[in-house]
């Protein structure tokens, strides 16, 4: 689904999959329910991706660290999936924009959660900061793929880093 969602055919996809077109059809009724397990996948990795990242210490300054670089991680590793998860032709499409939204509300809220814990500030405002970075992430990820290559990737997701602990680090922890 390189092409976008409408760019492709059921006939190109059994194709690429090295499966014929009733194989296919057995698995998927159609190409939106193939779009709909395919968007989940993605969606899985990368929840358990950025999860894994954000618990991965309880050192605040390296977990910025980890989450900003396991987002560039993903869409290095593929951009394609990053590219049919963010940048689909169906985000207006209900079923999509809501796997969408509980992905983005998972990951925000567990870097609210951490955020609440470590300043006491009130939970809507702890949840506005965890989106903000979570969206830091995305954009700024999505910018870079953009770049082909002429930014390296240890220098783009340092920079986000940097520019997200700064901010986030205003914030003091309090016992």
């Amino acid at each position: 689904m390189a092409n976008g969602y409408h760019g492709a055919a059921m006939d190109e996809i059994a194709e690429t999959a090295h499966v014929s077109k009733p194989v296919l059809y057995q698995h998927f009724p159609s190409k939106r329910e193939l779009y709909l397990a395919l968007l989940e996948s993605h969606l899985a990795s990368l929840t358990d991706l950025m999860l894994g990242a954000l618990n991965s210490t309880t050192d605040n300054d390296e977990r910025v660290q980890a989450v900003m670089r396991a987002y560039f991680q993903f869409i290095a590793n593929d951009d394609q999936a990053h590219r049919l998860v963010f940048e689909s032709d169906l985000v207006n499409d209900p079923d999509v924009s809501a796997r969408l939204e509980t992905f983005n509300r998972t990951f925000a809220d567990a870097i609210a959660r951490v955020i609440a814990e470590d300043t006491k500030l009130p939970h809507l405002e702890a949840q506005l900061l965890g989106r903000g970075l979570a969206g830091m992430a995305q954009v700024s990820a999505r910018y870079w793929l953009e770049t082909d290559g002429n930014l390296d990737l240890d220098v783009a997701s340092d920079l986000i880093y940097r520019l997200a602990w700064r901010g986030i680090s205003r914030f003091p922890k309090e016992s």
